[in-house]
């Protein structure tokens, strides 16, 4: 009975597979080496995770996984990545449609479609599923969440793709596991974190590698190819410049005889309105001291995109209110060149476009989200950049701790993504030399 029950527990142990057969030379011979060889192991896993850094060509990657995982296949993206996706697709000889509606199939084939449309298709017409820029789990409020995880339950095989994971972030990590359906939310909870009244859930301290040896039985993390042993060449970054802008506050909180610090969310707010103006007057001189230049201006506010465009006659403001497809429209002229000034929030624009051609960027005020900053800076500083690029942040003096903390979150996110990079090349499949 000892034996039998070990061998029952030897084979709850084992990772579920759900893939075909696949080999390197099956993938598209226009992708690089290395993605050939995620993109096998991919189909091979049948629900895996591509983690890799924004320009590391995870649309390519996503679109070959698609074409080999399946007869019908469904990329969902944020609306204004779907045409891009399409055009990349193109780019390999891929036919990929970008559909709003059941009724606009032919029948088997690749399709794309933007998030707020998911419901109108029926998840049982399709063999596989994309999520591209997979933190929407994470971004979306509650009731979005677990309907994209419920609607896509039965899917045979599953892709999640983002550029940003975070796996010290509960919601990150058990929102893409349970999609993928390698564990449940409260599976995962008892077996790697602990819950403090103050932290929240966090790792529990001896469980981060064994959560990394898990993970990387269904999920690849990569910020430049040598991560998996292969050449860097062609993937060398040129430079990125963070440029502080602190202005001084007029005026002290309410709550203050003089301005020491932001005093809570009120305080944070009395201070951004009061430094509006100055701010946005900044961000416009910037723009103005290089013409020539495409600018990204990065706003929290209605108010100061509001302002910008006010500032900046040439500018067009992307904004909440315009209708989805004008937004897509917008966002592709700029990447185009036919706009030289776009003016967005990081909540519109920040996930899955290409802005390479753009050096130029200013935060108008900063959030504490590391990942929207982080986003918001990768659509330009990205491979295939060729040039620095300047990334203005203009904020208040009392506001500057928002910037420290977010430098504090960017370090914790590095350390945990060299330990998965490191016991995802330990574990071998995926290196050079072993991977097929």
């Amino acid at each position: 009975m000892s034996g039998y029950a070990e061998f029952l527990a030897r084979k709850a142990a084992t990772p579920p597979t759900f893939g075909q057969s696949c080999t390197a030379d099956d993938v598209h011979p226009q992708l690089h080496e290395w993605q050939r060889a995620i993109v096998a192991w991919a189909v091979r896993t049948g629900r895996a995770a591509i983690w890799a850094d924004t320009g590391l060509g995870k649309t390519l990657m996503q679109v070959e996984w698609a074409r080999l995982s399946g007869d019908a296949a469904l990329i969902v993206a944020p609306l204004a990545v779907c045409t891009q996706t399409v055009r990349e697709a193109a780019k390999i000889g891929v036919h990929a449609a970008y559909v709003r509606d059941p009724a606009q199939m032919t029948g088997p084939g690749l399709y794309v479609t933007n998030y707020e449309m998911v419901d109108h298709f029926d998840a049982q017409m399709f063999d596989a599923v994309v999520l591209d820029e997979a933190s929407i789990l994470k971004q979306s409020d509650g009731k979005t969440r677990s309907r994209l995880i419920a609607h896509f339950a039965t899917t045979p095989r599953r892709l999640a793709c983002t550029a940003t994971p975070a796996p010290n972030d509960v919601e990150e990590l058990t929102n893409q596991a349970e999609f993928l359906g390698r564990s449940t939310r409260v599976n995962m909870l008892a077996a790697y974190f602990v819950h403090d009244s103050d932290a929240g859930w966090r790792l529990k301290g001896h469980a981060h590698r064994p959560m990394f040896r898990w993970m990387t039985s269904w999920a690849v993390a990569l910020r430049r190819p040598s991560d998996i042993g292969y050449d860097d060449t062609g993937y060398d970054l040129p430079g990125l410049e963070v440029i502080p802008h602190l202005l001084p506050v007029g005026a002290a909180p309410d709550d203050q005889l003089f301005a020491t610090d932001l005093g809570g969310v009120g305080g944070r707010a009395t201070v951004r309105r009061q430094t509006l103006d100055a701010r946005c007057q900044a961000a416009a001189d910037l723009v103005a001291t290089e013409p020539d230049e495409p600018w990204l201006l990065w706003c929290g506010l209605n108010d100061e995109a509001d302002a910008l465009a006010r500032l900046i006659p040439d500018a067009v403001n992307v904004h909440g209110g315009w209708d989805p497809e004008d937004k897509a429209a917008a966002m592709l002229d700029f990447a185009d060149g036919r706009t030289r000034v776009l003016i967005t929030k990081p909540s519109i624009a920040a996930f899955g476009l290409n802005w390479q051609h753009c050096a130029r960027m200013a935060f108008v005020g900063l959030s504490d989200s590391y990942e929207s900053y982080y986003q918001a800076i990768r659509r330009c500083y990205r491979y295939g950049q060729t040039r620095v690029v300047h990334a203005h942040v203009i904020l208040s003096d009392l506001e500057s701790q928002i910037a420290v903390n977010v430098a504090r979150k960017e370090r914790d996110a590095a350390s945990i993504t060299d330990g998965l990079v490191r016991e995802m090349r330990e574990a071998g499949e995926l290196t050079k030399g072993e991977a097929s």
